[in-house]
């Protein structure tokens, strides 16, 4: 298995299941990122279509022969300190635990990367679970500095 024949667009609303489906393959320690139903609750609904409307936002897929296997968003964030140039925020990139190793994830990467420079940000940032090593190495190896610790505050009765 290998990276050829992959596709990067933008994803649409059909593509919501397999998108949670690689979420949930993804999450550090094989644990559930959330729960997977047999009807999705309306907000994943809700939520793709704010994604989809919103300019400086682009949720994406990877898909090779019509498969989804991977996928990853974007968001583009002005601070006064960029003094108008954007950042490139990368959150939320999984691939499917079978393509893992084949440049999946380093095309999707890439892809992002480019899409950043063409729009003229200034640097591209991303968070990662602190238990995912292997991704740590991964965003490394594609000159990524693990520079700075995050800190989230829960604002619902979640726990992950």
């Amino acid at each position: 298995m290998d990276a050829s024949g992959l596709a990067i667009r933008r994803a649409v609303f059909s593509d919501i299941e397999a998108i949670l489906r690689l979420f949930h393959h993804g999450a550090a320690e094989a644990a559930p990122a959330l729960p997977l139903t047999a009807v999705l609750p309306t907000g994943y609904a809700d939520a793709f279509e704010r994604i989809d409307r919103e300019p400086n936002c682009a949720l994406m897929v990877a898909e090779i022969d019509g498969q989804l296997v991977g996928t990853f968003q974007l968001a583009f964030l002005t601070y006064l300190m960029g003094a108008g140039r954007d950042d490139c925020q990368i959150e939320s990139m999984h691939v499917d635990p079978k393509r893992r190793g084949h440049g999946v994830g380093t095309a999707m990467m890439q892809w992002a990367i480019d899409a950043a420079k063409k729009r003229g940000c200034r640097r591209i940032q991303l968070t990662t679970n602190k238990k995912r090593k292997d991704a740590h190495r991964f965003y490394e190896r594609l000159g990524f500095e693990m520079s700075h610790e995050g800190a989230k505050l829960w604002l619902d009765s979640r726990e992950s």
